[in-house]
């Protein structure tokens, strides 16, 4: 028998190690399902929800139903909130976030716009290595109603929102049989984004979890539609932005995990400097990046309906949010498992 070398022996093991892995985590991609999806999305964009308007009745109705689900499913809440909620104050006309403690001093005329809002944040607690922390974020709110028109938001952002229950509940299940993730996953739906980005600006000033062990942050906000401005007839891909702005380990390994999994075409369009859109700077993940947080923003690009009252659950192409909410489950399940850490590692 030929002896195997030291470096193709750890070839053969971090090949092993990948490829069983990547077994494991489709069994459990698997559970997200286009009928789960559309479930949740008819419920969180009809017009009961009068389209999350932050600080609005609606908006209340969101973050209950999120933080709902997760206690359905026994999924734990964040550390530091009270049952999922981290709650704060937004000021809408000087675009300011502050701690709901603010709420006992008297009110003055300085006072008059602050709105109360709140985050909700659950965990899956790594087993490995529980004090490095992936999160996961997307916008609960949208911009509410007009008038007699209710502005649903299924796509911007209900598909992220509710893409991220799917994803935290396939994580639950591979606990369940015993495959807990080495590292912490931190869901957090974030308020007031259509404010200014103000309930991630809130967290990354006030984290739950501490930024310089916050590894990586996935941000999804709308996932669910095409772009008729795309210039391909393949339905099947997904804009990211941001991979490999701060760490080209994050950009592999995104790749490598596309590749081997649900296998989308990974479109860069809008991933330029020079992007005139500049979708870099208008999401929650902006807040993380600028913390020197290596990120991931999924987007499947703008329509005729966003922000309009036909941004509705009837639109939403559930075959490809299902793929696109796959490949972030694997996303995450690689970063959390694999040996290395994801490392800043670009200028």
């Amino acid at each position: 028998m030929k002896k195997i070398s030291t470096l193709t022996l750890i070839f053969l093991l971090t090949f092993n190690y990948s490829c069983s892995q990547q077994d494991i985590s489709v069994k459990y991609s698997n559970s997200i399902t286009e009928k789960e999806l559309k479930d949740l999305i008819y419920i969180y964009a009809s017009d009961e929800f009068e389209g999350r308007n932050t600080g609005e009745p609606g908006q209340k109705l969101a973050v209950n139903f999120i933080r709902d689900f997760y206690k359905a499913n026994d999924i734990d809440k964040a550390v530091n909130t009270e049952d999922y909620f981290q709650k704060f104050l937004v000021d809408f006309s000087g675009r300011q976030v502050v701690s709901p403690d603010y709420i006992d001093i008297p009110v003055t005329k300085e006072k008059i716009n602050w709105v109360k809002t709140e985050n909700v944040a659950a965990i899956i607690r790594g087993s490995e290595k529980p004090d490095e922390y992936i999160i996961l974020t997307a916008h609960l709110d949208h911009v509410g109603r007009k008038g007699d028109d209710i502005y649903n938001g299924a796509d911007d952002d209900g598909s992220g929102s509710m893409a991220l229950l799917e994803i935290a509940q396939a994580f639950k299940l591979a606990v369940l049989d015993g495959y807990r993730p080495k590292r912490s996953i931190v869901i957090l739906h974030v308020s007031a984004e259509e404010k200014g980005l103000l309930g991630s600006k809130y967290y990354v000033e006030n984290p739950l979890f501490p930024l310089e062990d916050t590894i990586t942050n996935l941000n999804i906000d709308m996932i669910g539609r095409t772009d008729p401005t795309r210039d391909s007839e393949n339905d099947h891909y997904i804009y990211l932005i941001g991979t490999d702005r701060l760490s080209s380990m994050l950009h592999e390994t995104s790749e490598k995990v596309n590749e081997r999994t649900v296998d989308l075409e990974l479109d860069y369009r809008f991933n330029a400097w020079d992007d005139p859109n500049r979708f870099y700077f208008r999401s929650d993940h902006f807040n993380f990046a600028k913390n020197n947080i290596p990120v991931i923003f999924y987007f499947s690009g703008t329509h005729e309906d966003y922000h309009m009252p036909t941004d509705t659950a009837d639109k939403i192409r559930y075959d490809l949010l299902t793929q696109r909410t796959k490949l972030i489950f694997h996303t995450a399940w690689e970063i959390a498992n694999m040996e290395e850490t994801i490392k800043v590692d670009v200028e």
